[in-house]
């Protein structure tokens, strides 16, 4: 059962974590108010020539990046944007089924109320990447580049309807009907089966971070099969940057913080050379 225990980590992760990390006084709060729900956003905004976007994994709000201050420590050079997505943290709860279209689509409407037009770098863990991906996808003329952090990918996340029931049945059980976690794990074959329809990522610059980190769940063989699903990213690409790590579990930013700082920063300084 590959895809089951990077799902049950993120559940795992979210109820130790329970006690909020709140975001620094250096964010500007703010709900947006979309048709069916509102969604609370977290700024810096100084009209920097980037606007950077965190997008956080399953079961975990917009905090889960203060933990070790990722988005403070950039936002001293760059404008960043993050938010909950609906039914974590102060966001609304939405009766609209939580696809990876749906939450890409809302993600839009996030991000239209603060790029400005300016090009965006998407940065992304675990389920995020579907979503980024769909983003992008739709939004090519918006990147400027990407930055995955042990991304989900179809070619190796392949959940049974058994899986799923699990997965939906644990959050249910945990956090309820209406949890953003919840709603969103009810969808994740047919989430599966809809990236599987996309072509590839626009041809900008992405960097993607893999765990080789092995443990009871995922050994040599199964890790070689979650790099080579990575590898896929860069079909089309011609700056595709691969980096591995065996010192950090499937939330690198939180094991390696400066691993991810580093290679965001090249990125950034990359595109700014561009």
């Amino acid at each position: 059962m590959k895809f089951l225990p990077i799902f049950i980590l993120s559940l795992l992760t979210f109820v130790s974590c329970k006690k909020k990390t709140l975001s620094p006084d250096i964010f500007s709060t703010e709900t947006i108010q979309l048709q069916t729900h509102s969604l609370q956003t977290y700024t810096v905004i100084k009209n920097t020539k980037y606007l950077v976007v965190f997008e956080s994994g399953l079961g975990d709000d917009h905090t889960i990046w203060n933990k070790k201050n990722l988005p403070s420590l950039l936002s001293t050079n760059q404008d960043v944007l993050l938010y909950d997505r609906a039914g974590y943290g102060n966001s609304g709860k939405s009766d609209l089924p939580r696809t990876i279209a749906t939450l890409s689509s809302e993600l839009g409407s996030v991000i239209d109320q603060y790029s400005n037009n300016r090009t965006l770098i998407l940065v992304g863990h675990s389920i995020a990447g579907m979503i980024l991906r769909d983003y992008a996808l739709k939004n090519p003329e918006k990147i400027a580049g990407i930055l995955l952090i042990d991304p989900s990918h179809e070619a190796y996340n392949q959940p049974t309807q058994e899986q799923e029931d699990l997965i939906y049945s644990q959050f249910l059980k945990a956090y309820g009907a209406d949890y953003g976690a919840t709603t969103e794990a009810r969808q994740i074959v047919e989430d599966t089966q809809y990236m599987a329809t996309l072509q590839n990522l626009p041809n900008v610059p992405i960097v993607v971070i893999t765990s080789m980190k092995e443990d009871a769940e995922h050994d040599a063989s199964d890790k070689q099969k979650w790099f080579n699903a990575h590898e896929l990213f860069k079909v089309g690409i011609s700056d595709f940057t691969h980096i591995v790590t065996k010192k950090s579990g499937h939330y690198i930013f939180l094991d390696e913080p400066n691993l991810v700082l580093e290679n965001l920063n090249l990125l950034i300084s990359k595109l700014a050379k561009e």
